[in-house]
């Protein structure tokens, strides 16, 4: 009965250990030196929809959520930049830049909007942690 009883125990300190975030583990399993690539490989969108709680304030992201000062973001990635919402007023540095979201655009936009697009009215200065980032295009992946 004894060893039942260690291998509930285990059990437990490894569920409860689970229930956190894996942030390290993922950080690992993506390799030294990972690309945005190898990090979108192993992001999490349950994570990155955490990580969207500082997009919140500005940006709505349920399908038919009205635009704040920043658009609505449902849709964006793969949508074409500056194009998605035809009411919202996109500064002019921000419809020159064109192309599509991909998730490497949406990567370079995260890690800082006005050193990508100079005259951008974004005014978030960015996202550091590249696994944050991935995280967040993860879950942006999942809106559509």
């Amino acid at each position: 009965m004894r060893p039942a009883l260690s291998t509930c125990a285990v059990a437990l300190l490894l569920a409860a250990c689970s229930s956190g975030d894996d942030k390290a583990a993922r950080r690992r399993a993506a390799g030294p030196a990972p690309s945005p690539a190898a990090l979108l490989r192993v992001a999490s969108a349950s994570a990155g929809e955490k990580v969207f709680g500082q997009c919140y304030a500005c940006h709505s992201i349920d399908r038919y959520a009205a635009d704040r000062s920043g658009p609505n973001l449902f849709g964006v990635i793969g949508a074409e930049v500056a194009q998605r919402r035809p009411r919202f007023p996109y500064t002019s540095a921000l419809q020159s830049f064109g192309g599509r979201w991909t998730p490497a655009r949406m990567d370079a936009w995260l890690t800082n909007p006005k050193r990508l697009v100079p005259g951008t009215a974004m005014g978030f200065a960015g996202l550091a942690d590249p696994l944050d980032r991935a995280d967040l295009i993860a879950y942006l992946q999942t809106q559509r």
